[in-house]
């Protein structure tokens, strides 16, 4: 879910060691959009521009966590469907760990990085409702669609409570 953030997110100046992830994050997003496609037996189309991504790495490891976590959702919704994709949950499973470390470092360190990625927190907080409910768009979900957002929902919400960027 997050390829092309992943892609615009190792543009900018990086601490080593996530440099190192981001890479290997692009390897696996990349295959996951791979995936699909032969499933679905369609080819996706690439914007040429990538999007814009905060400048702090604090404000983008929020981003990504919060971008991971929902795709962390909804691979374990695929898998229930689909358990020979097992992988790919796997896999949103350990870059949500990641950014998951990552955060609670910014967050004991304290100072203006842990309050901005608290700030971070709260604002993408604020527009995920309505990105869920882009992603259940579908009339096929539609019998399903308000408990599928009420999980997925409450799922991340739980997350980014027990890590403390939401109060």
């Amino acid at each position: 879910m997050a390829l092309r953030s992943v892609r615009a997110t190792q543009t900018q100046d990086l601490p080593p060691h996530v440099r190192t992830f981001l890479r290997r994050h692009e390897q696996d997003e990349h295959q996951h959009l791979r995936s699909f496609e032969t499933i679905l037996g369609t080819t996706s189309w690439e914007r040429a521009k990538l999007p814009k991504m905060p400048g702090q790495w604090w404000a983008v490891a929020v981003h990504l966590y919060g971008y991971e976590a929902l795709g962390l959702e909804f691979a374990k919704l695929l898998v229930h469907l689909r358990p020979d994709l097992w992988e790919i949950a796997s896999h949103e499973e350990r870059h949500v760990r990641f950014y998951e470390q990552e955060l609670k470092k910014i967050l004991e360190a304290g100072g203006v990085a842990a309050a901005g990625a608290r700030v971070s927190a709260t604002a993408w907080w604020r527009n995920l409702p309505r990105t869920v409910d882009r992603y259940l768009g579908d009339d096929a979900l539609e019998s399903y669609r308000q408990d599928l957002r009420r999980v997925i929902l409450g799922a991340i919400e739980s997350r980014f409570r027990a890590l403390g960027l939401l109060s």
